[in-house]
């Protein structure tokens, strides 16, 4: 297999759970792709990918910087503050009366919520991550990722309030 045929193979693999994290970090389809884009042309010039240990893992941490960097860079800052004065703050309860849609509630609840608490939720259940690998993933003690879980679960529990979870976030 040529080093093309198994960067495809690669892609094809992982595309969907980098923009997965990178739509959770930005909240922008458009961005999102282009960061999952980015990703893999950088990745896919350094030439040493087969020697990475943990390909799932690395390409998720390449992710999470590049989304990191989007969100301190003029360009995010200059789209928030103009979405800030151009859009209606809070949507109506007919909105949301509309939408019954549980899993389009739900990442809206997800993506309203401060990032570091927002990433923690995303990793543990969406990703399915342990916590000791959100650590290591993170750079951060583990303890550190157990308080950022429960505080996106008690904000989460607050802004779904009004829906019946019947299986959401046990414990």
């Amino acid at each position: 297999m040529s080093d093309h045929e198994n960067f495809e193979q690669l892609m094809a693999i992982h595309t969907e759970q980098l923009f997965r994290i990178a739509y959770y970090y930005t909240k922008d389809l458009q961005i999102a792709e282009d960061i999952v884009q980015d990703v893999f042309i950088k990745f896919y010039h350094q030439k040493q990918y087969e020697e990475r240990g943990e390909m799932k893992a690395y390409l998720a941490r390449m992710t999470i910087n590049k989304c990191k960097d989007y969100l301190k860079s003029w360009a995010y800052r200059k789209i928030t503050f103009q979405h800030k004065f151009f859009t209606k703050q809070n949507s109506t309860l007919p909105d949301t009366l509309i939408r019954q849609d549980e899993q389009a509630l739900l990442d809206d609840a997800i993506l309203s919520l401060p990032l570091k608490p927002r990433e923690a939720i995303v990793y543990f259940y969406l990703e399915e991550m342990t916590i000791k690998e959100i650590a290591e993933l993170l750079a951060i003690p583990e303890g550190t990722v157990k308080s950022r879980l429960k505080k996106g679960k008690e904000l989460l529990k607050i802004e779904l309030q009004h829906i019946e979870w019947e299986v959401l976030f046990h414990g």
